[in-house]
């Protein structure tokens, strides 16, 4: 199934309600500079295009940029490594997002089932506590509270390591959001948000990927 860019993934779940971080797009490095002029730095750089699913295993994001000095230099290494494979591709901008937690949320259609959305523990811990609920899509307000309180790791849900407790109420809009997607977009065969980062309570999309039927 063909992908969407970062930067299109991204503006369909904001647009749906999703809370992602702060992020701009450009095809030059000069452009990039002047694009960002309103983003707060340290700052995060990807390339991206429909057909780039997989940038950290080709070296092509740039974390904790941070000046406009930086930022050129940055997107002037990542426009030289595209490929021709990669086709159109440009620059994602995105304000520096840090948290202790971290969360992973989605859409998937199961051949039996139709749409899930998804919600589990994201960072390192993800592979090891494998703490993970899925429900039918779409999602009442009532379903979304339900997943949430049926992940295990309720104590990572609290206050944690002087950070306030994960607002309960932006983590269910972003699940109803995510059931809503197929909906308003039946060409939407799945999403992943990985992760999201818990920034003063939030929960906020700093990686979004669509996939599309073909």
């Amino acid at each position: 199934m063909p992908t969407l860019s970062e930067s299109r993934s991204r503006e369909i779940v904001r647009a749906a309600g999703v809370a992602v971080s702060e992020f701009v797009t450009a095809s030059s490095a000069d452009e990039a500079v002047s694009a960002a002029a309103d983003l707060t730095y340290p700052l995060v750089a990807k390339l991206c295009g429909d057909r780039i699913a997989h940038k950290t295993e080709r070296g092509l994001i740039r974390l904790r940029i941070a000046d406009s000095a930086a930022l050129s230099v940055a997107c002037d290494e990542l426009l030289a490594a595209a490929t021709p494979e990669d086709g159109e591709v440009e620059v994602l901008i995105s304000t520096m997002v840090d948290g202790n937690r971290e969360l992973i949320a989605g859409l998937a259609t199961d051949e039996q089932f139709g749409p899930t959305v998804m919600i589990g523990v994201g960072g390192i811990l993800a592979e090891a506590i494998e703490d993970v609920v899925f429900r039918l899509a779409p999602l009442s307000d009532f379903d979304a509270d339900d997943m949430v309180e049926h992940l295990s790791s309720q104590k990572l849900l609290d206050e944690f390591r002087g950070e306030p407790a994960v607002d309960r109420a932006s983590l269910r809009s972003t699940l109803v959001a995510l059931g809503t997607l197929v909906d308003t977009n039946p060409e939407i065969v799945s999403v992943d948000l990985n992760p999201l980062i818990v920034v003063d309570g939030v929960p906020v999309a700093v990686d979004a990927l669509v996939e599309v039927r073909s």
